[in-house]
């Protein structure tokens, strides 16, 4: 196997995630297998008990593991399928380190940071190598900013696996920042020249420097040859890196321009054919070139935070490109909801969406939205939360349940139309303990969810929840109107709920968009996009009062 580690410098949000992606999809184009991992060096075990505000949102796995956003990236832009072996934190490492050394494992040795941390470190690069041994390449980011204290144990791994496994089966990728001064009105390439020197005074040597600029013509020839000579990589092998014009998938055809795969595979010895980008090139010209356009409400709680529902509008722009169409989406904070009215802040959109959360705040101006939606046959497609939000308010709305709600909201409710998991009542631990990762679920033939799925009898989703709809209020609400479409295989908890009634009014337990990939939107976010194109079509053509 042949290996690429991906570093930053100069700053943090580089965008090294999405270059490292953009690198997978380049090389999986040429026909090479590529296996993405992700090490972070915060302490915490993994993000789960993070604030979206610290950390933008949490991406689930089919195994179950609640990783960092980058692996959603990472899953898009290439077909491995990850699994908890491609994130590794600090807290990961020193948890598995003290967990050794109480059961004796290092045999009374002093345990220290080499190289006991830095052998765990090793060790999980060893272990995605030895479980996937037809990848060939393992590509792997290292999150923070070289000069991190945090970090130095990783680039220190990194060096020692470089020794390891054969210096010429590793290539070296530094991401950095060249700022531009407004006054002086050129790039610096200083801080570049620095971080460099700190990664050169830890041992390691890079190959390729990406230089994420505003724009390409900013990294001219002049300063391309003095970061090449004072960093000690071909000329070549300095590349820019620009801010995307209309979306991130313009990534890869970006860095082709500049044949940064080709410096990839030659760097590591690999003989393989040109890369067929036809496809993304495609897909990137229905983003940017749309026949149609629409507007969807996307009500949440962390509206003002991009990265809190990262694959949720990734997913979006997936299924709008399927239907050739521009979605613009309305950011509504749902708080907003509860001192106006929703007609007032949603206003005349094509579709409303509410998307996954925990905890109280916000969410009557939720039940607020979905109430708007239902009653003006506006599409509605709720994900988890959502799919709650939608339940307490058809109980309340349609059902006359006064009170309805979610013991996560009101323990005491008069009715808990949502309610606690019995296996989550007695766990002290936030951390892992939710229902998480995929479960398989039966779909029931003659609903909206069996024909969008194209009439299967069972499907995967992956959940990140403790809440579930209480079978208790099941047959009530389905005597009001309500259809249960789909329920988990193994308990059989509600997954899926809609209004037949209604155009497009459909919820899922589950998190869909952590399954959507350009090329193959979900089939839920296909729909809800296509009934929402479906809408506006029909009322421009309506004849006009």
């Amino acid at each position: 196997m042949k290996y690429v580690f991906v570093t930053g410098g100069v700053v943090s949000s580089l965008g090294k995630g999405l270059a490292a992606s953009s690198l997978g999809a380049l090389l999986e184009q040429r026909g090479i297998k590529v296996m993405m991992q992700k090490f972070d060096p915060y302490l915490n075990v993994d993000p789960g008990t993070m604030s979206p505000y610290q950390h933008g949102e949490v991406y689930v796995l089919d195994d179950g593991a609640e990783c960092d956003l980058d692996l959603g990236h990472y899953e898009r832009f290439t077909s491995g399928v990850l699994s908890r072996f491609n994130n590794l934190t600090s807290g990961q490492v020193f948890d598995t380190v003290i967990r050794k050394e109480r059961r004796g494992a290092y045999l009374g040795k002093t345990v220290q940071y080499i190289p006991h941390v830095t052998d765990e470190i090793q060790n999980r690069m060893h272990e995605v190598t030895k479980r996937n041994p037809d990848v060939d390449i393992l590509l792997t980011e290292i999150g923070g900013t070289v000069g991190d204290i945090e970090g130095h144990l990783f680039l220190e791994a990194l060096r020692q696996f470089a020794l390891q496994v054969g210096r010429e089966n590793v290539c070296f990728i530094h991401v950095t920042l060249l700022p531009k001064l407004r006054a002086a009105g050129e790039i610096k390439t200083k801080p570049t020249q620095q971080s460099v020197a700190k990664l050169r005074e830890i041992g390691i040597m890079p190959d390729i420097i990406v230089c994420r600029v505003e724009n390409e013509s900013e990294l001219d020839e002049e300063n391309r040859k003095k970061i090449a000579m004072f960093c000690n990589v071909d000329e070549k092998a300095v590349i820019p890196f620009s801010d995307v014009e209309h979306t991130i998938y313009e990534g890869p055809l970006n860095l082709r321009k500049h044949f940064m795969d080709r410096i990839v595979v030659k760097r590591l010895g690999i003989d393989v054919g040109k890369p067929d980008i036809s496809a993304w090139e495609a897909f990137v010209d229905k983003v940017i070139n749309p026949k149609h356009e629409i507007r969807i409400a996307v009500v949440g709680k962390y509206i003002e935070l991009q990265d809190a529902y990262k694959s949720i509008y990734e997913s979006i722009t997936h299924a709008g490109a399927h239907h050739s169409t521009k979605v613009d989406v309305l950011r509504v904070d749902a708080e907003d909801i509860e001192t106006k009215s929703a007609k007032e802040i949603i206003g005349h959109v094509d579709g409303v969406l509410i998307p996954g959360g925990f905890g109280d705040r916000g969410t009557e101006g939720k039940i607020l939205a979905a109430k708007y939606a239902r009653e003006n046959d506006i599409p509605f497609f709720g994900i988890c939360l959502g799919m709650q939000i939608a339940s307490i308010e058809y109980a309340r709305n349609v059902c006359d349940l006064e009170g309805a709600n979610s013991t996560e909201f009101d323990a005491e409710c008069a009715h808990p139309v949502i309610c606690l998991q019995e296996e989550q009542q007695d766990l002290d631990h936030k951390g892992g303990t939710m229902r998480l990762g995929a479960c398989e679920s039966i779909l029931f033939s003659g609903t909206l969810a069996s024909k969008l799925y194209e009439e299967a009898d069972r499907i995967t989703e992956r959940h990140r929840h403790r809440y579930e709809f209480n079978s208790d209020y099941q047959e009530l609400l389905q005597e009001k109107g309500l259809t249960i479409s789909s329920v988990s295989a193994k308990e059989g908890l509600v997954e899926i709920i809609e209004i037949p009634s209604h155009p497009f009014y459909l919820a899922a337990q589950f998190h869909p968009e952590f399954k959507s990939k350009p090329n193959l939107p979900h089939p839920l976010f296909a729909g809800f996009i296509k009934a929402s194109l479906d809408k506006k079509m029909a009322e421009e053509k309506a004849p006009q009062s």
